[in-house]
């Protein structure tokens, strides 16, 4: 008897345990203060890849009208074009980016996302100098944002 109780309890702690990753998977990225680790890979560059650190905040939202998270490098003109075709599927966010004009930059981001943080890959091409590059991001969650880390527009 008292094993059919313990087997029942193991049973029932791992259902709950199951449906609260559940939840927190179809909750993706909580808005908030982020500390975000990323690099630019460029094929066949090994020394250019140095992880940088960076806070950003992310705003509150709910999953249908989430933005992006930003081009963080820096002297990459995608940082300042706009995003299309956002796509979020539960934990995973998806968008492209084009520059207006003809033969400029173009990227394609993809982002697993978690309440506390997320990782994502963005595979950028330079326009008419066919240059390819990555930016990896890995982001964890600080806290609420403050004023001082809040995005300048």
């Amino acid at each position: 008897m008292v094993g059919l109780r313990v087997a029942s309890l193991i049973v029932i702690v791992g259902t709950l345990a199951g449906n609260a990753q559940a939840r927190a998977e179809e909750a993706g990225l909580q808005g908030g203060s982020y500390a975000v680790t990323f690099r630019l890979e460029i094929p066949h560059v090994e020394n250019w890849a140095i992880n940088k650190t960076t806070t950003i905040c992310v705003p509150d939202t709910d999953r249908a009208s989430c933005p992006p998270l930003p081009v963080l490098s820096g002297n990459i003109p995608l940082a300042r074009c706009p995003a299309r075709n956002i796509e979020r599927d539960r934990a995973t966010l998806r968008y492209d980016i084009a520059c207006p004009g003809r033969n400029e930059a173009r990227a394609r981001a993809v982002y697993a996302l978690a309440p506390l943080g997320f990782k994502g890959r963005i595979a950028m091409v330079m326009g008419a100098k066919n240059m390819t590059m990555t930016e990896v991001q890995i982001g964890r969650r600080l806290g609420s944002c403050s004023l001082a880390n809040a995005p300048q527009n």
